[in-house]
């Protein structure tokens, strides 16, 4: 069973949503300065380990901080490779199975799902599964995963624009209480008209490509 151990660090996306911010109304001071503590707490380096196989993590001993890169054509997704796949890359069409943590900046990085904690009878993890260019899921997350390679995992930060534009894209939480507070963050009507947009709808995942299958 793969496991995933979050450590807290410090992440260059802070920068990023600086940036953001500071764009903004300087009205909303103290609500900018909250959001850009959300991806202190949420952007970490991930280690994963599987069974006796040795242990895959990013180095910080180095000063030299990792950047996120823009992904071409992807409408402002940043990413961050934390570890290269050695499998195939999927292509519309493909049935492709991810684990995936997502958290919301605008709530100081709270997770709001894991296919983590979707456990079969089991116990065991249960990925989430969809066909890559169905538009079932956030333009971000096809995104990501079609420039993926089976076995990796990468850390994106998707803006409004390419995530969640209405409550029934995908993946969504099951808890309901957990969808109830995740929509009425991104679409509160009012921060919205206070010019908040460009930080509420902000997401960011860590996705594993964990395998796919031609249809």
């Amino acid at each position: 069973m793969r496991m995933i151990k979050v450590l807290p660090l410090p992440c260059p996306t802070y920068l990023y949503l600086h940036k953001i911010e500071a764009s903004t109304s300087s009205t909303h001071k103290s609500r900018r300065a909250f959001s850009l503590s959300a991806l202190t707490i949420s952007l970490s380096a991930l280690v994963f380990s599987s069974g006796n196989a040795p242990t895959t993590s990013i180095s910080w001993a180095n000063p030299q901080v990792p950047k996120f890169l823009d992904l071409p054509n992807s409408g402002g997704v940043k990413a961050l490779d934390l570890r290269v796949g050695d499998g195939e890359t999927p292509i519309d069409g493909d049935l492709v199975a991810i684990h995936y943590y997502g958290r919301l900046a605008a709530k100081q990085g709270w997770r709001f799902d894991s296919t983590y904690d979707h456990k079969d009878e089991t116990g065991e993890p249960i990925p989430f599964s969809f066909v890559l260019g169905s538009g079932k899921v956030i333009s971000g997350i096809e995104t990501a995963v079609k420039s993926m390679k089976v076995g990796g995992l990468r850390r994106v930060i998707i803006p409004p624009s390419q995530g969640y534009q209405n409550t029934s894209q995908e993946p969504l939480p099951p808890n309901y209480f957990d969808r109830q507070r995740l929509f009425t963050t991104i679409f509160n009507p009012t921060r919205l008209a206070n010019g908040e947009g460009a930080t509420l709808g902000t997401v960011i995942f860590d996705i594993e490509l964990v395998s796919l299958r031609h249809l």
